[in-house]
């Protein structure tokens, strides 16, 4: 009864915790000198460290004149100072956007400025962040990690002299994730209102803050690793082991290693690590593993259940995006009996299937799937009130993708709108990609599109219309595509070029992207 009674106690002091950002200092209280952090190059953090260079780096911004609601932007790869720096804010009151460090100078100064980042981290292995910041006459703080970056303070040599005990007066921090729209520049998707995990959540998820272990596989500056992987083991209290990027056999070694027991995956991963030999998978017990969350793409049936069969059914899927969503998730056991699906239709908040004159489709029949937003509307896209109001029909919002309810209220995904390209589990806009081709000599017009892949669900491909005067040839298409990799960074380049005569427009002139993308998909069940 006792420990029942302190287990009580404590998650209601965590809870309280939560309110104000300050979550990490209490297991920092707890369990001070118990490793927090893994990095990929074997250095360990303690509690105690995060949590008093997280405390340093609030007075290290208030002096600078750094307050409430100012928005801070982080250049980072995976490592102990992301957490730092996001610890940092969430209880300093301030705005972070974490940045995806491998875009080029002027996307990452794009970001920086249109968030209004007051200050920035940067590290040093991304090239690209001197650039970047030289761009942004607003930023009044720019502290490199990992190394020295001109024109930057020195991480530690900056936090060094500050004092690391906890501050007196926290506020509670938010975070803006950037999403790109269709068309133009990404968009920061804005909350009013933080969210605030609460303790019964990590508890459902089966963590114990003194034998759990999450891995951190994917880049935490996408919006599903920072949730599940990093800020889940910061509200959980339990380790966190950091992968710089991908490795199959790596992996099954960390969760070997490291006892890791709670981890997010996104299908290709699934795909690689399925695709070891068998005499390598047998090497790893991986019975320890109790919760796996996967999302971000759609997961080949077939996929999903090779995985179940290895790992077990601990497999929970989720279905959102950035805007956040309804809720969709599945257990593997509810997904054995519905293969395919994404989840049941939530209680809490709603969802709607539409055709295109706005009205409800029948079981069965696919349509825009529509997400009811919670009470004070949600989100926005940071100063873009027409994208905002573009993909609302009432108190619902639309991500884009295409689906159907069936009889007993299971959602299946059917198809997305095609301005929308999911490779690996990463959302690439075809705009933005034709945006940079037609500065190319030869093109007239493209229309990027994503095609069938096996192992990554899409892959990207260029269809072009050629200027008057050039022929199509594969000299021509390796010309364009050296262009492209120029100016792109390397996982929004087209992987292949297709040219045509013409390309199908509305009668507003616009290019139909879905009538492009059609014939590569065509006689395929999915269309994802």
């Amino acid at each position: 009864m006792d420990d029942v009674k302190d287990r009580v106690s404590l998650d209601d002091r965590l809870n309280a915790a939560a309110t104000t950002g300050m979550t990490l200092a209490v297991w920092a209280d707890l369990k001070p000198d118990a490793t927090f952090i893994h990095d990929p190059d074997g250095k360990a953090t303690t509690f105690g460290e995060v949590n008093a260079n997280a405390n340093r780096i609030v007075r290290l911004l208030r002096r600078h004149g750094l307050k409430a609601g100012d928005a801070v932007a982080l250049v980072c790869s995976n490592r102990a100072e992301f957490v730092d720096v996001l610890a940092a804010t969430q209880r300093g009151g301030w705005r972070i956007t974490p940045v995806n460090w491998h875009l080029t100078a002027d996307e990452i100064a794009y970001i920086v400025g249109d968030c209004e980042a007051k200050a920035v981290f940067c590290e040093r292995r991304v090239a690209a962040s001197a650039a970047a910041v030289a761009q942004c006459p607003d930023v009044k703080v720019k502290v490199a990690i990992g190394g020295p970056i001109e024109g930057f303070a020195d991480y530690a040599a900056a936090l060094a002299p500050l004092d690391g005990s906890d501050i007196e007066d926290p506020v509670l921090g938010n975070a803006m994730m950037y999403t790109s729209g269709t068309t133009g520049r990404p968009k920061g998707v804005y909350r009013t209102q933080p969210v605030i995990p609460v303790q019964g959540l990590y508890a459902m998820r089966g963590y114990d803050h003194a034998t759990s272990v999450q891995l951190c596989a994917g880049p935490a500056y996408h919006a599903a690793p920072l949730a599940f992987d990093v800020r889940g083991a910061m509200g959980a209290g339990c380790q966190l082991v950091f992968m710089d990027k991908w490795d199959s056999e790596l992996a099954l070694r960390l969760i070997v290693e490291k006892r890791v027991t709670h981890l997010h995956l996104v299908p290709i991963m699934f795909q690689r690590l399925l695709a070891l030999p068998d005499e390598v998978k047998a090497k790893y017990d991986i019975s320890h593993v109790i919760y796996i969350v996967h999302g971000a793409a759609p997961c080949p049936p077939e996929v999903k259940l090779a995985m179940i069969e290895w790992f077990g059914p601990v497999l929970n899927e989720y279905y959102a995006g950035s805007e956040g969503g309804a809720g969709f998730v599945i257990s593997a056991e509810e997904w054995l009996k519905k293969p395919g699906s994404v989840g049941k239709r939530p209680a809490l908040l709603g969802s709607r299937i539409l055709d295109e004159q706005g009205n409800e489709c029948p079981p069965g029949v696919p349509g825009a799937i529509y997400h009811q937003l919670p009470p004070g509307g949600g989100f926005t896209y940071y100063k873009d009130e027409a994208k905002t109001l573009a993909n609302r029909v009432g108190d619902y919002f639309t991500m884009g993708d295409v689906g159907y309810f069936d009889e007993d209220d299971y959602l299946f995904l059917t198809g997305r709108n095609a301005e929308t390209i999911i490779s690996g589990g990463v959302n690439i806009y075809p705009q933005e990609i034709d945006n940079e081709l037609i500065k190319h000599d030869a093109v007239a017009d493209s229309s990027t599109v994503g095609v069938p892949h096996d192992e990554w669900g899409e892959q990207v491909k260029a269809v072009i219309m050629l200027k008057n005067g050039y022929a199509p040839s594969d000299e021509l298409a390796q010309e364009i595509l050296a262009f492209a990799r120029a100016n792109l960074p390397s996982f929004k380049v087209p992987r292949s070029i297709d040219f045509v005569a013409d390309l199908p427009r509305s009668e507003a002139g616009k290019i139909q992207r879905n009538k492009v993308r059609a014939p590569y998909w065509e006689g395929r069940a999915r269309q994802i």
